[in-house]
């Protein structure tokens, strides 16, 4: 399972009040290759969950993701930051044995 954190909740939901809003969109995240360490995360908002998605709700929204990322994501949190340092949204991933220094990217 995948899940959001409750800043990542709150920021979710703000992103998404905008003027085209619709209560069919929930987050995409994914795994591509790429980045310092090999893996990258990936995230974008989609209304259109795939036959072959895993799906989940957490906090009242919905978590999409393809299965071969699934596998790289099982466990993992969506966060949101706010700090001097970074702002954003980031993966906590139990499952990255080594990250970069920005956190975008991992390897297992």
């Amino acid at each position: 399972m995948i899940t959001i954190s409750d800043k990542a909740a709150v920021k979710i939901r703000e992103l998404l009040q905008g003027d085209t809003y619709d209560s069919s969109y929930g987050v995409r995240v994914s795994v591509v290759s790429g980045g310092c360490s090999g893996l990258s995360y990936k995230m974008d908002f989609d209304n259109q969950p795939q036959t072959t998605d895993e799906v989940f709700e957490d906090k009242g929204l919905k978590i999409m993701c393809d299965r071969k990322s699934f596998f790289y994501l099982i466990g993992t949190e969506l966060d949101f930051t706010e700090g001097l340092n970074a702002k954003g949204f980031h993966f906590v991933n139990p499952n990255a044995a080594r990250t970069c220094g920005c956190g975008e990217s991992f390897s297992l």
